[in-house]
């Protein structure tokens, strides 16, 4: 990593080494929780779980974060690259069915040494923002197959509003189009575990349905058909950080959540899910204690 880190799209300029940068933490890799999670979509977490690596920091900074434990890098144990090699190996004994690298984008020259030469037996899943850089994502080209990133706005002033990032939109779809050429199209196994390809979530924010219209636009004009997955997510929990925006204060109600559902009926994205409002809760936060690590 070159002393001034431009790993992400903020571009801030820090020394990781002597200070932290945008995502709150140091050049070191921070990991809070190394254990199976059965909280992805199916196809990712399957029957025996999916080895999630929580990683501790975000250059995002979403008002809304359900993770802002870690988000704002204020828990984890340091490792170096030969320790998180070994993490990675003690997860994948473990049985999961792939290796979950959450939130890791600021970490990528030390996540992408500890992956260098390792034989998993089993897929590397890159689950970010989606607020990445196409430079940095070009680090990790062979050693990632499952990319998981959110596309959370397709419309600049939720972008800014929300996360501070008004390019958001245009940043987001470059860092997927390039996940996508790394990968090709979804490919899932006899099991129906997705083992290559992209899966794009997208989570329903209340009073912005038309975001999410918009962004399942901008999923169907620049992908092929049927050639990555998409998941529409109801999960959204107001969070105490959120309070200074009245419409982040309450749940999605049923009447947005079935626009939005309707308009993804109606467009030709075929693969994927759909939650339920009931998934709107904290019951799959986890704890982030330092188990695994």
């Amino acid at each position: 990593m070159q002393q001034q880190c431009r790993l992400c799209p903020r571009q801030c300029g820090a020394d990781r080494v002597t200070k932290t940068g945008a995502c709150g933490v140091g050049r070191q890799a921070v990991v809070a929780r190394a254990a199976p999670h059965y909280g992805e979509e199916p196809c990712i977490s399957g029957t025996r779980g999916s080895g999630a690596v929580f990683f501790s920091g975000c250059a995002l900074g979403c008002v809304f974060c359900q993770n802002s434990e870690i988000s704002r890098g204020g828990a984890g144990k340091t490792l170096t690259a030969a320790e998180l090699r070994d993490v990675f190996l003690r997860l994948r004994d473990s049985g999961v069915h792939n290796l979950n690298l959450v939130t890791g984008s600021h970490f990528t020259p030390v996540i992408a040494e500890a992956l260098a030469g390792v034989r998993l037996g089993i897929p590397v899943v890159w689950n970010s923002s989606g607020y990445e850089s196409v430079e940095t994502l070009r680090q990790l080209e062979g050693l990632v197959q499952v990319w998981l990133p959110d596309f959370k706005y397709a419309l600049p002033e939720p972008a800014a509003r929300y996360s501070s990032a008004p390019d958001y939109p245009q940043v987001a779809l470059a860092a997927i189009r390039e996940m996508y050429r790394q990968s090709g199209p979804a490919q899932q196994d006899s099991d129906g575990l997705l083992c290559r390809g992209v899966l794009v979530r997208h989570l329903v924010l209340p009073g912005n349905a038309e975001n999410t219209l918009r962004v399942i636009d901008a999923v169907e004009d620049n992908f092929p058909r049927d050639a990555v997955m998409f998941s529409l997510m109801a999960q959204y929990t107001p969070m105490p950080a959120a309070a200074r925006f009245p419409e982040l204060r309450r749940r999605v109600t049923e009447e947005e959540y079935n626009r939005c559902l309707s308009y993804l009926d109606f467009s030709t994205i075929n693969r994927g899910y759909v939650q339920s409002l009931d998934a709107a809760t904290t019951d799959q936060i986890p704890a982030f204690d330092g188990t695994g690590v």
